[in-house]
């Protein structure tokens, strides 16, 4: 029986024979239900781009919408053309990139570990980062965005591969439990060095506390450059990897009889998780639930497939990063409420809710 066929039996629906002539068949019911997918993915775009046109358009300063409008197009160097050239576009394309990478973050770790309340930070990854950034602000002084986003790449970037190389010691090849098990070891080690150097350094956390509230302030076109080109990378490997996690959502041996490397797939879904966890929360800082919840939403629209799970958590993670944010700067103004607090107080009664409708399980 095909993968397909047998997500199909995970979701529970039930198809009629093949002799029977008035129903469609299973052909002709996947054909409609990837026609319906697809159309959920252009709506989503056209919602992204609703939502970043807001975010350009609403700010601390109140701009109105034709003036955004024409000088969007139109830059003629007055001051209205900075503000939006120069800040909001950046922050609205750091936003997108982020929301992306957090997203598609997020399924990638509920898929490898098969565990539904999994997201990036159970790696390690975003604590990981928090370390690059307390180290760069204890030690060498940095006080800038830019500055920071190196530290915490390369935090998340060792503390991935530490925890990686925890879960696989030994002769028994890495498993989820093994992984995650690491990850809290690394966890722990890593909370407890952060308390030690900001309780030394108060100076240091009062720089701190601002980045790990996680914001989209301040973030200009180098951060965007910066960050791109491994946020594209792990959306690259995170696409890739959807056969595989599909064939390994009906267990490894299934996987293993149907040709995937568990292994190796395991080890290119992990580094796929540093690269997009670790850029987006050097770009962002620590950014609550868009992991956690958006992959969770994305499977109650279009179910386990990971091919269209992954699709649709990349689109509706940065709708709801980029809504949090234009609500921030509505409920903060005439000054902005951070969007990681914004996205903690949606996403938890988002969260609950889909609990409530649902069991939270993989297939």
């Amino acid at each position: 029986m095909s993968v397909e066929a047998k997500a199909e039996i995970g979701t529970g629906t039930d198809d009629p024979p093949a002799a029977t002539a008035a129903p469609p068949g299973p052909p002709a019911r996947r054909a409609a239900t990837a026609a319906l997918r697809s159309l959920g993915i252009l709506a989503a775009l056209g919602a992204l781009l609703v939502i970043a046109l807001l975010s350009i358009w609403w700010g601390s300063r109140d701009i109105p919408f034709s003036s955004t409008w024409d000088v969007l197009w139109h830059p003629d160097g007055s001051q209205t053309a900075v503000i939006i050239h120069e800040y909001r576009i950046p922050r609205t394309l750091v936003g997108i990139v982020v929301g992306i990478a957090l997203g598609l973050s997020g399924a990638l770790m509920q898929a490898l570990t098969r565990n539904p309340l999994a997201d990036p930070g159970l790696l390690g990854v975003s604590l990981g980062a928090s370390t690059g950034v307390v180290f760069a602000i204890g030690f060498f002084g940095v006080a800038t965005a830019l500055g920071y986003l190196w530290f915490a790449f390369a935090g998340a970037a060792i503390a991935t591969v530490v925890v990686y190389l925890l879960g696989s010691a030994g002769r028994s090849l890495v498993t989820p439990d093994r992984l995650v098990v690491a990850g809290a070891a690394v966890t722990a080690v890593l909370w407890a060095f952060n308390s030690a150097v900001l309780l030394l350094k108060p100076r240091a956390f009062d720089q701190f506390r601002f980045w790990t509230a996680g914001s989209l302030a301040g973030r200009r076109m180098d951060v965007f450059w910066v960050v791109l080109p491994f946020i594209v990378v792990g959306l690259l490997l995170a696409l890739a990897l959807a056969p595989s996690l599909n064939a390994l959502a009906l267990g490894e041996e299934m996987g293993r009889a149907l040709g995937v490397n568990v292994g190796r797939t395991r080890a290119i879904g992990v580094i796929a998780v540093m690269l997009l966890c670790g850029a987006g929360t050097a770009a962002a800082g620590p950014i609550a639930f868009i992991g956690l919840v958006v992959p969770h939403m994305a499977r109650f629209v279009v179910g386990p497939d990971q091919r269209w799970l992954m699709a649709y958590s990349a689109l509706i993670a940065p709708i709801l990063l980029l809504g949090s944010d234009v609500l921030g700067r509505v409920i903060g103004a005439p000054g902005e409420l951070q969007v990681g607090i914004v996205t903690a107080f949606i996403g938890a009664p988002v969260f609950l809710a889909l609990c409530r409708r649902r069991k939270l399980v993989m297939l």
